[in-house]
């Protein structure tokens, strides 16, 4: 995804936009366009000069210090020979008269020594003489293919760009110069002073061409003594305001230049007591006129550029060793010593590296190497006007391959990811220079507390992840932005209503987390292999700060999380997968770090996502949880328990409460979660508290046995002869006694706690304990096809059970059968039972018309009741005897153990009825009017023999 920010090659990516010095062909020269040409070169780290000073002035110039500095060199007369004699000549027979140094034929097959040192890689044949046959080397005026250069000389010329002509010219003039001032020494001359005066207008056929000529000679004159002087100028100084008003004046019009001519005669002393001054402020043999910084390594530049093929500028000549011998005879113009050498080699080799398009990464390493020079001469020197240089050109390098570096992402790719490890090379020798060479405060702090190398590349490593990361987001922000303006254009359009049907995209951070991960992947596969080198945990380093980053957008996320959504989920699945590989890199990458990874690790906060999912499950158990509750408030207040209401005869609100309960957990093993075995103790805990609240309900205001017990009569004491005795007779019996009102009130004529009401309750009670058995085998099949499952999930069944509701069921059914029963004997049959009782004589308190009403209830609830509830208990009164005794005591002995088999104790009354339960098994027995039930009372328990 980061390649949609990526420029096409290395040399496009953010490339400064500025420019110093231009490399455009002069006007004499014919040279074919080269990349270096067209490419921007970097803004030069020594400085600007003047702007009238334009790069084809520089070369010409430099060219001319060039072959004065090698043709007086031997301190032996220069003679001249002509371009068009020089031309005749063969190549194996140059010109003895020439400069031995310059006219040294290119004989050389031998290996580059300097191509050597540097890593370059040698070829036998030179890069001109691979292409150079059909090199100009001409003159502008020239016809026809140009001739194989011989010479070191004519080599230097063509790389250069010099014309014959020009050349030509050069050369007479040192002659003439040479002829009038014996075995004067070049530095002792300034050289552009000299030059003017040897030539008139007449000894060229263009005006233009002598204006220009003449021109560039004055400005260097102004460079070199008056702008960039290699000693400070005091303003007072009056040769310097001498030679600025006729420089100025000479420039707008020319002057005449003859050896004896006033003009010149005025020019040249001004100049000369300028170019002679030292330090100490004596007349120095030496002319100082182009070796203040920063003309002269601008000059030098110039020079070195030589060094490159003029047909093929990604390389170096294979005569360099050559060459380079003849230019370090200007260090004496220039005031250029080794280690200024070694410096502004360093950054020619880097500059030309960029200018040519970054295509060859040898320039690269060979800048590289040179850079290890640099830092011996840094190490050797204090001279504060080296380090301002010094600083100059490695801030210069330093930017240039930090601004690839610190977004490295954006830089390379598998096309160039080669030159990955040469700029990293360059970027942190160039940083190491500067911190611990030049930076007082690193030589301040002990050298073991810095390690400059890998505290730069743990620099680049955060900045380009961080904003590698920074793209993929906004991609895919933008990307989903687009997508939402698309969908509503979708929606507005009727024509495309089918495509509201399409599966909703994935949300925007999972799609990212996925991006990190592979971007976490390259990183670990692709840069961190080149970065180890320096760093030895790239990697881990790396994948600390994508978690970072992910886990700030992650924070954001989760703290405006209201409510558990699937996108939610996914998103913090995503996160908590991401986490686990990001964490899983770091330990490998750190397994040989003296922590074991613990310094990364604690870099990389815990996102916490299945906490954080955990916690919206949680919160989506009590919403569901509150909202079964209030319905369970809203709907049981409204039922009127109907026995018709149903075939079964329970409630509708049991058969509802008991669907929201199923679909609750429908819903909560589809949540797409990796937590359920978990989570479900909490969603069963509070289901299970919803149906025990039901059942509360349920019951709620239908009484127990003592709500329906009437008090007990008034005691009352009588005499013989009271008139209480009266009641005793029959006489005085009224036919037809007033039967008291009952004991207990009624409930205010609430039908829904008639006995068949009473039935349906017990019913939808017994229902949800039936079905609570259903609902916890289906949860055990619904966690077995759960995806986070594990076999031990399964080893026992704590909060995977229903723990209160099933046992309120059996206390609620208990209640309720006992409410059932008081309120039929001691409230709906009370006027044939308890109001009867003390009232006329016993032939009107019989029992028949009680048990008839009795037997009309019981048919009632016979047909109400579900046959489950009093089914277990029913059978036993029709089994035989012997068989109870025998239960019963079965039922004891595994109830009592061995102390029971002496003696049965009583079993106490449990207030429970069960065919399991000796209590119950008792009670079925006392109720047996049969001998062996007699027999066996008594001898056990001593009960009576009749009941």
């Amino acid at each position: 995804m980061a390649s949609l920010f990526r420029d096409r090659t290395l040399g496009q990516s953010k490339r400064d936009t500025s420019t110093a010095h231009s490399r455009a062909a002069s006007s004499c020269f014919t040279a074919a366009t080269t990349p270096a040409a067209a490419a921007a070169a970097l803004p030069s780290p020594f400085g600007d000069l003047t702007p009238t000073l334009s790069a084809e002035d520089l070369r010409e110039t430099a060219y001319e210090i060039f072959v004065a500095a090698c043709r007086t060199s031997t301190g032996k007369p220069l003679t001249y020979i002509p371009s068009n004699t020089s031309a005749d000549r063969s190549p194996s027979s140059p010109s003895p008269s020439n400069s031995p140094s310059l006219q040294r034929s290119i004989t050389s097959t031998a290996a580059s020594k300097v191509k050597k040192a540097l890593g370059l890689r040698s070829s036998l044949n030179s890069g001109l003489s691979k292409k150079g046959e059909g090199s100009p080397t001409t003159s502008s005026g020239g016809s026809g293919k140009g001739r194989r250069p011989v010479t070191v000389g004519e080599l230097m010329r063509v790389q250069m760009r010099v014309s014959e002509a020009g050349d030509s010219r050069i050369r007479r003039a040192l002659l003439r110069i040479a002829a009038g001032q014996v075995g004067r020494r070049v530095e002792s001359m300034v050289l552009p002073l000299e030059l003017l005066q040897q030539f008139k207008s007449s000894d060229f056929t263009d005006q233009e061409e002598y204006a220009a000529w003449q021109k560039r000679h004055l400005k260097f004159l102004e460079a070199g003594l008056l702008i960039h002087p290699h000693l400070p100028l005091d303003k007072s100084n009056m040769a310097s305001q001498r030679l600025r008003k006729i420089i100025n004046g000479a420039l707008d019009r020319p002057i005449e230049t003859g050896r004896n001519n006033e003009s010149m005669q005025v020019l040249r002393s001004a100049a000369m007591s300028l170019a002679n001054r030292s330090f100490d402020g004596s007349l120095s043999d030496s002319c100082h006129w182009a070796d203040g910084f920063p003309l002269n390594v601008r000059l030098y530049e110039m020079l070195l550029e030589a060094c490159f093929d003029a047909n093929d500028d990604t390389s170096i000549i294979e005569e360099i060793d050559e060459l380079m011998e003849l230019i370090k005879k200007t260090w004496g113009i220039l005031g250029i010593n080794q280690m200024l050498h070694n410096l502004c080699f360093s950054w020619v080799l880097f500059n030309h590296f960029v200018t040519t398009g970054q295509v060859e990464n040898d320039l690269l390493y060979a800048a590289d190497s040179q850079l290890a020079e640099v830092a011996k001469d840094a190490k050797t020197t204090k001279d504060p006007a080296y380090s301002r240089i010094l600083s100059s050109t490695l801030s210069s390098i330093l930017g240039w391959a930090e601004k690839r570096l610190l977004a490295y992402h954006d830089t390379f790719d598998s096309g160039n990811i080669d030159s990955m490890e040469c700029i990293v090379s360059l970027g942190v020798s160039a940083a190491k220079i500067l911190v611990e060479d030049i930076s007082n405060e690193y030589r301040r702090r002990r050298k073991g507390d810095v390690d400059v190398a890998r505290n730069r590349i743990d620099t680049y490593i955060r900045s380009s992840l961080r904003t590698a990361f920074a793209q993929a987001s906004l991609f895919i922000y933008c990307f989903f932005s687009l997508r939402k303006m698309q969908s509503r254009m979708e929606k507005a359009d009727s024509s495309r209503r089918a495509s509201r049907n399409q599966p909703n995209p994935l949300p925007v951070l999972a799609i990212l987390a996925k991006d990190v991960g592979e971007l976490a992947t390259n990183e670990r596969e692709g840069f961190s292999p080149i970065l180890k080198r320096w760093h030895p945990f790239a990697a881990g380093v790396a994948v600390a700060t994508l978690h970072v980053c992910y886990g700030n957008e992650l924070k954001q996320f989760i703290s405006g999380i209201t409510e558990l959504t699937p996108d939610a989920v996914q998103v913090l699945r995503a996160a908590d997968k991401l986490e686990k590989d990001l964490v899983q890199i770091a330990v490998e990458d750190s397994v040989d770090s003296d922590d074991g990874g613990k310094a990364i690790i604690r870099e990389m906060p815990p996102y916490e996502a299945e906490a954080a999912i955990a916690n919206l499950v949680k919160s989506w158990i009590k919403m569901r949880v509150d909202r079964l509750k209030e319905w369970v408030d809203r709907n049981i207040q409204q039922e009127v328990w109907n026995p018709r209401a149903n075939q079964e005869a329970y409630a509708p609100s049991a058969v509802e409460v008991l669907r929201i309960v199923d679909e609750t957990l429908d819903a909560f093993f589809q949540l797409p979660i990796p937590m359920h075995p978990a989570l479900l103790p909490d969603l069963m805990a509070g289901l299970d508290r919803c149906l025990q609240y039901y059942v509360t309900k349920a019951k709620s205001g239908c009484g127990s046995r003592n709500t329906y017990m009437p008090t007990m009569p008034a005691l009352t004491r009588c005499t013989t002869g009271t008139k209480f005795q009266g009641v005793w007779k029959k006489k005085e019996k009224s036919l037809n006694p007033q039967r008291r009102n009952s004991q207990v009130a009624t409930m205010n004529g609430d039908t829904s706690l008639g006995v068949p009401q009473l039935c349906v309750r017990i019913n939808s009670l017994q229902r949800i304990r039936t079905e609570l058995e259903v609902l916890e085998k289906r949860i055990i099949t619904l966690l077995r096809n759960s995806e986070s499952a594990h076999a031990e999930d399964f080893s026992n069944g704590l909060g995977k059970k229903f723990e209160l509701s099933p046992a309120a069921c059996l206390e609620g059914i208990q209640q309720l059968c006992e409410s059932v029963a008081y309120k039929i004997i001691f409230h709906d049959l009370s006027p044939v039972l308890w109001d009867g009782l003390y009232v006329g004589e016993p032939s009107s308190s019989r029992i028949e018309p009680f048990l008839r009403e009795l037997e009309q209830n019981l048919t009632i609830i016979s047909d109400t009741i579900h046959e489950r509830v009093l089914r277990d208990v029913l059978p036993l009164f029709r089994t035989d005897t012997e068989s109870l005794i025998e239960r019963f005591r079965r039922m004891t002995l595994e109830t009592y153990g061995s102390s029971a088999k002496s003696r049965l104790p009583l079993p106490p009354t449990s207030g429970q009825w069960s065919p399991t339960e000796p209590n119950t098994l008792l009670r079925v027995l006392c109720y047996r009017n049969d001998d062996a039930a007699t027999k066996f009372l008594k001898k056990t328990y001593n009960l009576p023999k009749k009941l």
